[in-house]
């Protein structure tokens, strides 16, 4: 008997009601949920525009998902169609068995179905999704915990997985959890990649093609350790030729695309940096055009308040020339009145008794020269 080791759930299933609650569809759920939130935020961080990762991967993830189930029933085809197999139950995803190589080829076609019909470039976008895909595996990879399944040969080691399932040839005893092994690698390389992205500031796709390489050499040798039945090629299994084969292809693409295409991607949605600007236009227009109506008001205002001046002026300018023309007031005649002297008054006085004087030795003058005439 073991002392210390993993515990196996007793079942991977919980009832609520008459709806099913399934741990592996859980983990599937949230690592897809992982990614795309961490897929969105690096896209986010590279230009891109909100929601683009996640409408691109209404795209991915159903593509995703057929490619997986079909990779393991091609590969696994006797546990569906030999003798007394049923074929039904190569639909039912939930009991276990994606492939992880089918659902990254065939997601891979629908992110670029999603891509292009968003006008972007699919390798920017798979490295936005990168390490995020590598979180999910690690997330997922729990989903085998629940259906007790993907384990390795037997061990005595304390982290040994007790499996107590005999359904489909098991048989109970402690294993190696190589379920455990490949979440904890998938986590390593999720961090190797935004590392390395930070680092290198890697771009057309070779954060992707970092993320496949490091995860293929990862599952080389976890592959070698499982117990499971498998197709065998010259002593190996067939996810062991599988995992060579696409990290010779990952690591020639990483190395050509760094000669051919260097740096990364200054743009990775043009809508997106055009977008911006029109908003920052918009607002810097509207911020004019209210600068411009509030100068607008002022110099009416300043007009008017002048043209109210000007009115208030010419008034009382008018009142001015009235009273000093026409009518003075009654304040300035008695001060007029006061500041006159006395001999003023007498002199008018004595200048209009000489002008009559004057006027009426005119008179006699003329009708003396009238008398004489006649």
């Amino acid at each position: 008997m073991e002392l210390a080791y993993i515990p196996s759930p007793s079942h991977g299933v919980l009832h609520l009601g008459p709806i099913p609650l399934r741990g592996y569809a859980f983990c599937i759920i949230i690592g897809v949920f992982v990614a795309v939130w961490l897929g969105n935020k690096r896209w986010i961080a590279r230009g891109g525009r909100t929601g683009t990762v996640a409408d691109i991967a209404v795209w991915a993830v159903p593509f995703g998902l057929v490619g997986g189930r079909l990779y393991h029933v091609i590969t696994d085809y006797e546990l569906y169609f030999s003798e007394g197999r049923d074929w039904v139950d190569a639909f039912k995803v939930w009991q276990g068995g994606l492939g992880i190589w089918g659902a990254i080829a065939l997601g891979g076609l629908g992110a670029w179905i999603g891509c292009r019909r968003r006008g972007i470039p699919l390798p920017a976008w798979a490295d936005a999704l990168a390490p995020g895909i590598a979180f999910a595996q690690a997330i997922g990879r729990w989903g085998n915990w629940f259906n007790q399944e993907l384990y390795g040969r037997a061990t005595d080691l304390p982290w040994a997985l007790h499996i107590t399932s005999s359904t489909d040839g098991r048989v109970p005893g402690y294993y190696h959890p190589t379920f455990l092994y490949e979440s904890l690698w998938c986590v390593g390389v999720g961090f190797l990649v935004i590392w390395a992205d930070r680092r290198f500031k890697l771009g057309h796709g070779r954060a992707f093609a970092l993320y496949v390489a490091a995860y293929c050499v990862g599952r080389g040798w976890i592959e070698y350790m499982r117990v499971d039945d498998a197709h065998h090629i010259l002593g190996l299994r067939l996810n062991d030729w599988t995992a060579l084969v696409v990290f010779l292809l990952a690591v020639l693409y990483f190395v050509l695309s760094a000669r051919l295409r260097p740096g990364r991607e200054e743009i990775v949605e043009p809508h997106a940096d055009e977008d911006a600007p029109a908003e920052g236009d918009e607002t810097a227009s509207g911020k004019d055009e209210d600068a411009a109506e509030g100068k607008a008001d002022d110099k009416g205002k300043d007009k008017d308040e002048d043209k109210s001046e000007d009115e208030g002026g010419t008034d009382a300018g008018a009142d001015d020339d009235s009273v000093d023309l026409d009518k003075p007031s009654v304040a300035e005649s008695a001060e007029s009145a006061s500041s006159e002297p006395a001999g003023t008054a007498a002199e008018t006085e004595s200048g209009t008794e000489t002008d009559a004087e004057a006027g009426a030795e005119s008179v006699s003058r003329d009708e003396a020269g009238s008398a004489k005439k006649s």
